[in-house]
């Protein structure tokens, strides 16, 4: 793996095969944007209207680093942390997004990172669950278990 070159906005620990700094998996920005993309138009109970997020799947980036782990411990700036279960992840939601309606997502937009499903697409993205694993301004992720 590349190391990054701008500010780091993700670090991914634990069970993974692939590292670049110190045994971890470490993104700036322009490295989430080499990774395959998807774009999400949705509503959530955080925001105003329909949004357009683009990101990189979960699942997607764990298969990119060789991840082993049955769980994800995902943490925020301000250290709230939620734990998402790897069985729980679909090959496309939810995303890592790092950008809001074409632009990046800054500390005040909830970014850089926020984890985001399609929750208009169906029931099973609205439920207290999902709302409490669509954490925001994810900068870690523990891959444990």
């Amino acid at each position: 793996m590349d190391t990054p070159s701008g500010s780091v906005i993700l670090t991914v620990s634990g069970t993974i095969d692939k590292h670049n700094v110190d045994g971890t998996a470490q993104f700036d920005l322009d490295m989430m944007r080499e990774l395959p993309a998807v774009s999400i138009s949705t509503s959530t109970i955080w925001t105003e209207g329909v949004l357009m997020f683009t990101g990189v799947p979960v699942a997607l980036l764990l298969e990119e680093l060789g991840s082993s782990g049955n769980t994800l411990r995902a943490s925020a700036i301000n250290d709230y942390t939620i734990e998402i279960p790897v069985e729980s992840l679909e090959d496309t939601y939810p995303i890592l997004a790092y950008e809001m309606n074409g632009s990046p997502m800054h500390r005040r937009d909830k970014g850089p990172l926020w984890v985001i499903y399609p929750f208009d697409s169906d029931e099973k993205y609205r439920t207290s669950q999902v709302f409490s694993r669509s954490i925001w301004q994810l900068d870690r992720i523990e891959v444990i278990d």
